[in-house]
């Protein structure tokens, strides 16, 4: 078996932003993939454009069961227990990941419904502010980070193989899709993302907002900083509201810790001695360590993404194998199945 292609056919539930580039790389990597999606005029958009797409959902789990295909979740959180719901009646063996921004309220609705040994979660890190089919593009998951779920794997005295199988092909799929694994348990992976990704949201629209009260003198002279920093805030409401809000203890954690950072900066600048130096200096020690692990090399004329987090091949179900997980988390590395 090639260690980079997944063993089974994939079936895509949701087919926006990020299930849709899922389905156009696999369909691209020339390997078995269909899906669903719940608009019925994007479904027949993407059949029109060639891609094996449906809007009847009993009927492409159903398919997903002849064929024992892979279940990929791509839905909004609050489609994800309805959704669920459906596979334990159409698609009862099948092995299930998704790609939802939360992991923890993700795997307690699996829980609830005794699917864990059929899940492993995932989450590629990767996303622009635009959504739906329209929007989804080869390529997105490219150099990303996708990170893969393990919980179960501590949770049980014998893993099942079909578990561990499963696995395997949650890192594979990350690798069709150019991105790469990194293992992480729910808890962790929602505290990191919420400072990393949720909390950017909640800064992005509050300067947004700041800005725009600042009227058309503002909005004139808005330039690349703004813009950026801004460049979130274009995300669709509900979007931004499912990811907060399903991750409201965590962001709120992130986001004390910030509001402590601006009103020592708010201080220190109604001082008689107004001074930003000290976030300055940490902000740019902390964007410099940042672009050390992301490793672009920007002196490029063509810049190219060099991945610098460590990387361990590992053999699923072999001695010892979880524990290297737990290494590679604590490490921020990547993996590979072979």
């Amino acid at each position: 078996m090639n260690p980079y292609t997944v063993s089974r056919p994939v079936c895509i539930i949701g087919l926006g932003l990020i299930g849709g580039s899922l389905l156009r790389d696999l369909t691209a990597r020339e390997h078995a993939v269909f899906g669903y999606n719940h608009s019925t005029s994007g479904a027949r958009r993407a059949a029109k454009q060639g891609f094996d797409v449906t809007n009847d959902l009993p009927g492409v789990l159903a398919r997903a069961e002849k064929k024992g295909a892979l279940i990929v979740l791509a839905v909004p959180f609050e489609a994800v227990a309805s959704v669920l719901d459906a596979i334990v009646e159409h698609a009862p063996t099948c092995g299930i990941t998704d790609v939802v921004s939360v992991k923890t309220q993700v795997y307690d609705l699996v829980k609830e419904r005794g699917l864990e040994s059929r899940y492993v979660g995932g989450h590629p890190m990767a996303g622009t502010s635009q959504s739906g089919w329209d929007n989804s593009q080869r390529g997105l998951f490219a150099g990303a980070a996708w990170a893969v779920t393990y919980d179960y794997a501590l949770e049980v005295e014998k893993l099942p193989q079909s578990w561990i199988d499963l696995f395997a092909d949650v890192v594979r799929l990350a690798a069709m899709a150019k991105a790469e694994a990194m293992p992480v348990r729910v808890a962790p992976h929602d505290e990191a993302v919420a400072r990393v990704s949720h909390l950017p949201h909640v800064i992005a629209e509050s300067l947004a907002v700041v800005g725009d009260h600042g009227g058309i003198l503002s909005q004139s002279l808005a330039a690349g900083s703004f813009k950026d920093a801004t460049r979130v805030a274009g995300t669709r409401p509900e979007l931004v509201q499912q990811m907060c809000e399903t991750n409201s203890a965590a962001v709120v954690k992130a986001l004390d810790e910030f509001l402590n950072y601006v009103t020592a900066a708010r201080d220190a600048l109604a001082s008689d001695n107004p001074t930003i130096a000290d976030l300055a200096e940490a902000g740019y020690a902390a964007r410099t360590r940042l672009e050390a692990r992301t490793g672009a090399r920007k002196e490029s004329v063509s810049p190219v993404k060099i991945s610098s987090r460590p990387v361990l091949r590992l053999s699923p179900g072999s001695h010892g194998w979880v524990s290297q997980l737990r290494q590679a988390e604590s490490m921020g590395g990547r993996i590979e199945v072979f």
